[in-house]
């Protein structure tokens, strides 16, 4: 009877565990920089950026915190909610977009924990 308590709670935590260690980079865009959890300005150049990022077409394709971004519909749907700025000394991360996904990454480590 124990071990099937045991295999029971280790089915259960699974469920549990697993999905949330599995966390896709899913995006709001807001109109407000108070809503924001982030304010991102766009480079124009690779080379002054702090994270290289790739737009993924489904939001399976985005997981963890390495640039890949899928940008969702709805605030309730995003894990980071995020406002575009004018001015590169508004933002508090500054990325250019890739066209390949292989490109994507962090530039700036010490940035790394803006998106967590």
């Amino acid at each position: 009877m124990k071990v099937f308590y045991l295999l029971l709670t280790l089915f259960t935590a699974s469920f549990i565990i697993i999905p949330n260690s599995v966390k896709a980079q899913k995006i709001y865009s807001c109109d407000s920089p108070y809503d924001a959890d982030v304010k991102i300005y766009v480079v124009d150049s690779r080379y002054d950026a702090d994270l290289l990022v790739y737009k993924e077409e489904s939001k399976y394709n985005a997981d963890g915190n390495d640039g890949h971004w899928y940008f969702v519909e709805s605030r309730y749907d995003a894990d980071k909610k995020v406002y575009f700025t004018d001015s590169k000394y508004d933002a508090d991360l500054l990325i250019y977009f890739v066209d390949s996904k292989y490109d994507a990454g962090w530039r700036n480590k010490e940035r790394i924990y803006l998106l967590y």
